[in-house]
């Protein structure tokens, strides 16, 4: 018996050691996969795939901004570029071609690169604060067993090797979007709220909200971080826990002692009002420095009235209407002109309408409720990229154990290597070999679409089953302890 006793122990201490290992060789591996790419002629030509470059995203226009700021013009001349001042004095210098016989662009390729590198540490250190408090959360709710027969899996792991290894976070960095960026700053966000660092996760917030319109509406899963904590199982669970516990002691000790268990529970069921209040406040700082010196830069070419316009406005309005895996392009490039400003605001608002009542069912579990919002703004969005899907894909990784459950998984899986294939074969036969139209393009974008409305339908299901399934345990402990 204690042979078995220390060989188990040995292997227990031995197999965490070996998975850390086989992390870092996988993650390692990724990046030299990245630093091949890059070298490679002209980087495959990725950078002018529409998948890829948006005109949001687009190293191209990025650098004509560049050239015409150093040509003493306004860097919105034109419609060339249409993303963030701050963004073109970071990444316009690197985007001039320095050294001779180097590939195009080698220096902003480093940059991308290493902004999937933190972006991956961050999912990674986030799903372990997020399997870690889950965990204790289970314990809490004397459902450690549960746990134990589920066999939990390291999220923070799985989660962060999907997001390296995913196809599409490599086309994006090799491809020079960049989204890259976009995602470490949202990520940055997640990162501070789950960590409860509120000035860092202020920070991303902002600069996630400049960089692009649409990570505005993850105030509402930070504020929900900040406010109860990392996900857990539903709160009613807690209380019926503690009220258990109340009802089943029978002397002033027992209670005593059930009290000081359940007040780590207490946290979780009041809300953190301080931190919230600080967040805001970071966030009032945070706007008016970046307000500030974006003021600074386009002081001479508009001031912010043209920033917004340029920024914000264009993307509000989707003038540019260049094929993209989205949907409205081809939807206003059809739809009559007197009814343009009516669909515009229906795109819009459809956004707006899901985030309150998902806000309300999955108040408990903001990591999740974060993803939904991604996926979903990455539905909507004037001019989504798949770097937008890497984002979400990594994310939805975090919850691998809550999701083990859900159905149709191999049919997304297919689903998206089959668009992922198929969607450059439509654009050659519609733009280059003439011999298709823009419905054959369309139509891949279109079961892109569905392809992403079944994987937010079927996830979020199979979380409401897992807290369903968290529930019955309870109240059958609940039951038991009764009789």
């Amino acid at each position: 018996m204690e042979e078995r006793e220390t060989m188990s122990s040995t292997t227990t201490k031995t197999k965490p050691k070996r998975s850390n290992s086989e992390f870092w060789i996988w993650f390692a591996a990724s990046v030299a996969f990245r630093l091949v790419l890059i070298h490679l002629p002209k980087n495959l030509h990725l950078s002018s795939r529409p998948e890829v470059a948006t005109p949001l995203t687009s190293i191209r226009r990025l650098a004509e901004g560049y050239w015409l700021k150093q040509s003493s013009m306004s860097p919105y001349a034109g419609s060339m570029y249409h993303g963030s001042p701050l963004l073109l004095l970071v990444l316009g210098p690197l985007t001039v071609k320095r050294i001779e016989g180097q590939p195009e662009h080698l220096l902003c390729s480093l940059l991308l690169v290493i902004a999937d590198i933190v972006s991956a540490l961050l999912i990674r250190s986030t799903g372990q604060s997020l399997h870690k408090s889950y965990v204790q959360h289970l314990e809490a709710l004397d459902l450690f067993k549960f746990s134990e027969e589920s066999g939990m899996l390291p999220s923070g792991d799985i989660a962060a090797l999907v997001y390296l290894w995913n196809p599409f976070t490599i086309v994006a960095c090799v491809g020079l979007s960049t989204s890259p960026i976009e995602n470490l700053a949202i990520l940055l966000a997640l990162y501070g709220a789950c960590k409860g660092l509120v000035p860092l996760a202020a920070f991303g917030w902002v600069l996630a909200t400049h960089m692009s319109l649409y990570p505005a509406i993850l105030i509402i899963p930070i504020i929900l971080f900040l406010g109860y904590g990392p996900d857990a199982p539903p709160r009613k669970l807690f209380l019926q826990r503690s009220y258990r516990k109340c009802g089943t002691s029978s002397s002033s000790d027992q209670y005593r002692k059930t009290e000081d268990v359940t007040d780590p529970l207490e946290l979780r069921i009041n809300f953190s009002w301080r931190r919230v209040m600080q967040f805001l406040l970071w966030t009032f700082i945070w706007g008016i420095y970046f307000l500030l010196l974006c003021d600074i830069s386009v002081k001479q070419y508009g001031g912010l009235s043209e920033m917004f316009k340029r920024t914000y406005g264009f993307i509000l309005t989707v003038k540019d209407l260049s094929p993209n895996i989205g949907v409205l392009w081809y939807f206003f490039a059809e739809v009559f002109n007197f009814f343009r400003d009516f669909f515009l605001i229906v795109f819009h608002v459809n956004i707006l309408f899901m985030i309150l009542p998902l806000a309300i069912r999955l108040k408990h579990r903001p990591g999740f409720l974060a993803f939904v919002y991604l996926a979903i703004s990455s539905m909507f969005k004037s001019y989504p990229s798949i770097g937008d899907s890497a984002l979400y894909l990594g994310v939805v990784a975090l919850f691998v154990n809550e999701l083990a459950d859900m159905n149709f998984s191999f049919f997304l899986f297919c689903g998206y290597v089959g668009v992922s294939l198929l969607s450059p074969v439509m654009h050659n036969l519609w733009i280059w070999r003439g011999t298709g139209n823009a419905n054959f393009y369309f139509a891949t974008a279109m079961a892109y679409a569905c392809l992403q409305i079944v994987l937010v339908v079927e996830s979020v299901s199979a979380m409401l089953n897992h807290d369903r399934k968290l529930r019955k345990i309870t109240t059958a402990q609940l039951a038991d302890g009764k009789s």
